[in-house]
């Protein structure tokens, strides 16, 4: 017998300014299933999960609970209904402990009366932790010490330290290892058989067909088809979501022909926590991928590239010696920088879409050193226009953006830094398979014009599919490189474990 929703909605819509977000959406969740939401960034997801959670208010339609009409009045008001969203974005509190965080909806009831028992806490968060199979992490450090995909299952922790009933995860995974990917899928069958309602919104497809009862696809707004899982295929999905075929997805449409002359060469770079004497080249106009599992290097190479870590050895900008001891030096050197914290590194939630997208280039824009509101404006349509960003304005303020947007706005500001060489770090983690495409296209006319590219990506066929070298890094070190004509996962996969027969000569 099928369960009755437990949140269901009816034409629920809602405007901001002239852009219809949701457009007479229907939808229902159910106790114990997984109903997954699929659609390209800016399809309406992010507004419905915050209509769910009580951050946003519809403008028409009804939310029902258990069959009764209600007003969500607010993210407190939702998690006293049992309603906790995990959003991809973290919403951790950085200088508190792990302990802290998973316990703040303990602190928000508190009173002078009755304190807070912190060993109680503890053994919350604990019991929290090893419920996602996360142990033997120190529960006193700040969370900000930590790694994003400890900090990920954090807030997961965080969410089901509440009396939930339906949980909604807004690409939980996204910053997860495989193993730790397992955990939580256990984590949602165990409370699936809890009658835990849930809603998960991913873009990896053939993870949702395996995990979800039901899928649900959005398209500008609107559901344009809801199904059991087993009805639905991967490229079915695809077509659905984006209205049309997305043919080659990981396939570079354009071979790139870079030239023999060196844009970046590093040169025994080492550091003290793990990488040993890295050496490889970056040609002009050439897409190069660094791969390797957790643990490799691939991390704390990029971050030495960016400015962020000390390090020694030589690095050449076009057979050039560069110093540098942070981005700011880095950006100067004609290098862009797109980090894989979207959020917390690399957009200014709070500042406008045409603040974001000139603030690492304000010479362009200004006369005399005084900004020029007119070559701010001119220069944001232009990239707007350039890299198809969807925005309502140039006044909108960024964090409002779905996150392809968002990560489309990023890559904006690094080019209109006119630079010579883009760093790339996790550069489509959390965006949908249209993003992907357009970003995509976009470094490979980049490439194609002589701009040299450095991706560090966990996702192996986008790199197969649009680099002309893949490099491997295991235990700190270079194990093995791949030509495009090379490199197969398998391939790359058992050069990032060590093994060295793998590699291509």
């Amino acid at each position: 017998m099928i369960s009755k929703p437990i949140i269901s909605v009816r034409a629920l819509t809602k405007r901001f300014a002239s852009t219809i977000a949701l457009n007479q959406v229907d939808f229902d969740i159910r106790p114990g299933e997984v109903h997954a939401l699929v659609g390209e960034n800016g399809a309406g997801k992010s507004t419905l999960i915050n209509l769910l959670a009580g951050e946003l208010q519809p403008d028409t339609g009804e939310i029902y609970y258990r069959d009764e009409q209600i007003r969500i009045r607010g993210p407190h008001h939702a998690q006293q209904l049992g309603i906790s969203v995990v959003y991809q974005e973290l919403a951790l509190c950085p200088n508190l402990s792990a302990a802290e965080n998973i316990s703040l909806h303990r602190a928000a009831t508190a009173s002078l009366c009755a304190p807070l028992n912190r060993t109680h806490l503890r053994d919350e968060a604990r019991h929290g932790l090893e419920r996602i199979g996360l142990t033997g992490i120190d529960l006193s450090v700040p969370v900000r010490k930590l790694s994003l995909a400890q900090q990920q299952l954090i807030e997961i922790a965080k969410a089901l330290a509440t009396n939930v009933r339906v949980l909604i995860l807004d690409e939980p995974n996204s910053a997860l290892t495989f193993e730790e990917s397992k955990y939580l899928f256990r984590v949602i069958g165990q409370l699936r058989q809890q009658q835990v309602a849930i809603l998960y919104v991913s873009h990896r497809l053939e993870e949702v067909l395996e995990l979800a009862n039901r899928i649900t696809v959005m398209r500008d707004g609107q559901v344009v088809d809801s199904r059991t899982a087993g009805q639905f295929t991967v490229p079915e999905l695809i077509r659905k979501m984006v209205g049309r075929e997305v043919n080659h997805l990981f396939s570079r449409q354009v071979p790139g022909h870079p030239s023999t002359h060196p844009a970046l060469a590093v040169q025994n770079l080492s550091e003290p926590s793990l990488l040993r004497n890295v050496t490889f080249t970056v040609r002009k106009g050439e897409m190069l991928g660094v791969a390797g599992l957790p643990g490799s290097g691939k991390e704390e190479l990029i971050e030495c590239l960016c400015g962020l870590r000390q390090f020694s050895g030589q690095i050449l900008i076009e057979e050039k010696p560069a110093k540098f001891s942070s981005p700011e030096e880095v950006i100067n050197l004609g290098i862009a920088i797109i980090p894989a914290d979207r959020r917390g590194s690399g957009l200014f939630s709070v500042l406008t879409v045409i603040d974001n997208l000139v603030a690492a280039n304000l010479p362009l824009v200004s006369s005399h050193g005084v900004l020029s509101k007119r070559r701010m404006l001119s220069v944001t349509k232009d990239y707007l226009r350039q890299l198809r960003i969807r925005a309502y304005s140039e006044i909108q303020r960024a964090g409002t953006l779905s996150g392809g947007n968002q990560q489309k706005l990023i890559l904006a500001r690094g080019l209109a830094c006119r630079p010579r060489l883009l760093l790339l770090h996790e550069p489509t983690r959390g965006i949908d398979v249209g993003a992907k495409a357009e970003i995509y296209e976009i470094l490979g006319g980049l490439a194609a014009d002589g701009v040299s590219i450095l991706i560090v990506s966990s996702e192996l066929p986008e790199l197969i599919g649009q680099c002309d070298r893949i490099l491997a890094m295991h235990a700190g070190s270079i194990a093995g490189e791949f030509n495009r004509a090379d490199a197969t996962e398998e391939r790359i996969l058992a050069s990032a474990m060590g093994n060295h027969l793998a590699n291509s000569h």
